[in-house]
């Protein structure tokens, strides 16, 4: 049996306009689940105005909490464009090169964005190229293995969940089934 007491939230959760309500929504999950959560940006910090020893600052106290966490969930619901937040994968990769396990989930509007390439024909387009390969328009290759997500995030997820929502960026369903599979991981 695996002990997971703790659980580090990845996402862009903290940079919605609902921050708080959301992470606090996640926080309850979390303790109802028994888990204790963590999230970037709460530990404390020295520096309070934007800058680089500030980057550096948060940088050293999100490894520190991901290094404390007995596992991880991340939210890739696509950010910014037809992909996950770019530290939400960073922060699964950290977790994973520590062997603690990765559970995951997207929220999508539609079932048509369920699907990685899909997502990023219908965002920012794409084509087949002469040689028979899906590009973007900046001509490179589009993975295309009918996954969510690049294989990358999409393969080191114990458990990926793709959910359909009106509300992307306020959906916390797939918190609690990550919380569901990552129990039954540990038992």
């Amino acid at each position: 049996m695996r002990r997971i007491s703790s659980v580090y939230l990845s996402g862009p959760e903290r940079w919605t306009l609902g921050a708080a309500d959301l992470m606090g929504r996640q926080r309850r999950l979390c303790a109802a689940a028994g888990v204790e959560p963590l999230f970037a940006g709460d530990t404390p910090l020295v520096e309070r105005d934007g800058s680089e020893a500030m980057a550096r600052e948060l940088y050293a106290a999100t490894l520190a909490s991901l290094r404390r966490a007995d596992a991880v969930i991340a939210n890739l619901t696509p950010w910014r464009g037809p992909s996950a937040d770019p530290s939400a994968a960073f922060e699964a990769g950290f977790a994973s090169a520590l062997g603690k396990p990765v559970f995951a989930y997207m929220n999508v509007f539609d079932e048509g964005h369920a699907e990685y390439a899909a997502r990023v024909e219908s965002l920012i387009g794409s084509v087949i190229g002469e040689d028979g390969v899906l590009r973007d328009p900046d001509e490179a290759a589009i993975e295309d293995f009918g996954l969510p997500e690049t294989v990358m995030l999409w393969a080191e997820a114990r458990r990926f969940f793709c959910i359909v929502t009106a509300d992307p960026f306020d959906d916390v369903t797939g918190v609690g089934l990550c919380l569901e599979a990552m129990k039954a991981y540990a038992d």
